[in-house]
C-alpha cells in the first residue's frame, strides 16, 4: 500500500499521549457475537473508509466494485475518504482518544500498515482483535511472516489482510537491452549513465523503499534485521547507506539537486524518456500503464537476483468507529474469493491476493490459475522466489529521517 511517514506534529502528540496510554492496548467495542448477527447489525450502516487516494486503480476498485457489491449484498453504504497520508487520520484519532471520544468516530475503516499500524496498536487506537471473527479468514495463510507481522510488528488480529505487493524494476527493452540484475550493478550503471536515473524523495513510500534496498545492500544478511539487533550495528549500516546515496546523488537526474515528488512524477519522467528506469511497489503497475497508454508495449519489469522487498497491506478498524459491524462485514467481503479475484485482474488493479488460492475450493483455484496477467507482469513463481521482508518500522523511520538530514540536506 501507499504509506507515508508520520508528521512531526503527529509524532509529538503521540509521544505525549504514550505517557498516559497503556502499551499495546486494544479497545473492545460491543458488537454482535455471531457472524449472522454482525451482518444483521451492519445492514443500513454507512462505512467511512479512509485510505490513500493517490492510486487511481485502487480508487476505481473501491468505488466502482466494492461499494456497489456491499450495498447490494448487505445494504451497507461504503464511502471512501481519500487522504494523502493516513497519518492525518492517525493524528485525528489521537486527539479523539485524548478527548475521551470512545464512540461515534468519523472513521470506520482504514487502509493501513507499517509504522502507522505500530503507532495505532501501541497507543490503543484500534478496535479488536477482530480478524479471527471474519469467516473469510479461513482463506488466509496466517503462518506467512508478512501476514502475521506488519513491518516487524505482530498483527495480533488488529488488522485484516487485504492485498500484497512487491517491488519491481521497470525498464524499456527498446532502450535498455540488459538491465542491471543486482543492486550493486544498478549503482554501477547509474554512475556510468549520469542523469538517467531518479527516485522519489522520501518519505514518499516508493522513494523510501529504494532507500531500504540500498540499506539491505550495504548492511548484508537481510535476516539479521528481522529480529533483535544491536543499535550500534544499525547506526553503522544506516551511516553507510547515507554515504552510498550521497555519493550517488551527483549522478542522478538533475544531479540530485531535486527529486521527483511522487511515483507518478517518476513514471512521467520514464515515459518521456528523461530517465531509463522507473520502479513500483506494485508488481502490475507497468502493465496497467501499458494498458492505459502511458508506457509503450516494449516496457517490462524484473526483480533483482537477491530479491526485492514485499509486504502485505491491511485494513483496520478504529477504537471508536461508529459502524464497527459494517466495517467488519466490508473487511470480510474484501477477503472473499470473488473480491480478491476481481482485484487481481490486471484490467482492474493487478494486486496480489491476500488469500492463499491453495485454500480455496477447486473451482476458485482454477479461476485464479487462469487469471490473465498483464504484458509486463512477472509470474507469481518469479516474484515469490525473489521476495525480501520489510525491515521493522523503527528501521524504516530511522532511514527516512536520516535521508532527509544526511542526503537531502547534507549536500
Amino acid at each position: 500500500m501507499k504509506r507515508n511517514s508520520i508528521s512531526v506534529a503527529v509524532l509529538l502528540m503521540l509521544a505525549a499521549f504514550a505517557l498516559a496510554a497503556p502499551s499495546h492496548a486494544a479497545t473492545q467495542t460491543p458488537v454482535a457475537n455471531s457472524w449472522d448477527a454482525v451482518v444483521a447489525e451492519a445492514r443500513g450502516q454507512t462505512v467511512d473508509w479512509f485510505m490513500y487516494g493517490g492510486m487511481p486503480s485502487a480508487n476505481a476498485y473501491v468505488n466502482g466494485y466494492v461499494a456497489p457489491q456491499v450495498k447490494a449484498k448487505y445494504d451497507i453504504t461504503l464511502r471512501q475518504g481519500p487522504v494523502k497520508d493516513i497519518a492525518e487520520v492517525v493524528g485525528k484519532m489521537v486527539i479523539e482518544k485524548q478527548a475521551g471520544k470512545a464512540s461515534g468516530g468519523h472513521v470506520d475503516l482504514m487502509w493501513i500498515n507499517g509504522e502507522n499500524f505500530r503507532t495505532c496498536k501501541r497507543n490503543g487506537l484500534l478496535y479488536g482483535p477482530f480478524a479471527d471473527r471474519l469467516p473469510n479468514q479461513q482463506y488466509v495463510n496466517w503462518e506467512k511472516p508478512s501476514v502475521y507481522n506488519d513491518f516487524g510488528e505482530p498483527v495480533d488480529g488488529l488488522e485484516s489482510p487485504w492485498g500484497a505487493a512487491q517491488v519491481v524494476m521497470i525498464y524499456d527493452t527498446a532502450r535498455v537491452a540488459q538491465p542491471p540484475r543486482t543492486v550493486g550493478d544498478l549503482l554501477t550503471w547509474i554512475k556510468a549513465h549520469p542523469g538517467r536515473f531518479a527516485y522519489p524523495a522520501p518519505p514518499d513510500f516508493t522513494g523510501s523503499v529504494f532507500v531500504r534496498h540500498i540499506f539491505y545492500h550495504v548492511a548484508g544478511d537481510v535476516a539479521r534485521w528481522q529480529g533483535p539487533f544491536q543499535p550500534a550495528a544499525l547506526d553503522q549500516a544506516a551511516s553507510e547507506t547515507y554515504r552510498v546515496l550521497g555519493d550517488l546523488a551527483p549522478y542522478l537526474w538533475r544531479q540530485g539537486k531535486t527529486y521527483p515528488e511522487s511515483p507518478v512524477r517518476l513514471n512521467t519522467l520514464f515515459a518521456d524518456g528523461e530517465v531509463d528506469f522507473s520502479f513500483s511497489y506494485h508488481q502490475a503497475e507497468a502493465s496497467r500503464n501499458i494498458i492505459d497508454g502511458l508506457f509503450p508495449d516494449t516496457v517490462r519489469t524484473y526483480v533483482f537476483d537477491e530479491g526485492t522487498i514485499a509486504n502485505t497491506h491491511f485494513v483496520a478498524i478504529p477504537f471508536n468507529a461508529a459502524d464497527t459491524a459494517g466495517a467488519m462485514v466490508v473487511a470480510n467481503f474484501l477477503l472473499s474469493p470473488e473480491a480478491q479475484l476481481k482485484k487481481a485482474d490486471p484490467d482492474v488493479w493487478g494486486d496480489f491476493p491476500a488469500i492463499d488460492p491453495a485454500r480455496l475450493p477447486a473451482e476458485w483455484r482454477e479461476r485464479f490459475e487462469a487469471q490473465p496477467r498483464g504484458p509486463a507482469t512477472l509470474s507469481d513463481a518469479e516474484l515469490q522466489s525473489h521476495q525480501l521482508p520489510e525491515p521493522p518500522s523503527k528501521i524504516l523511520i530511522k532511514l527516512e529521517k536520516g535521508w532527509q538530514q544526511h542526503v537531502l540536506k547534507g549536500r
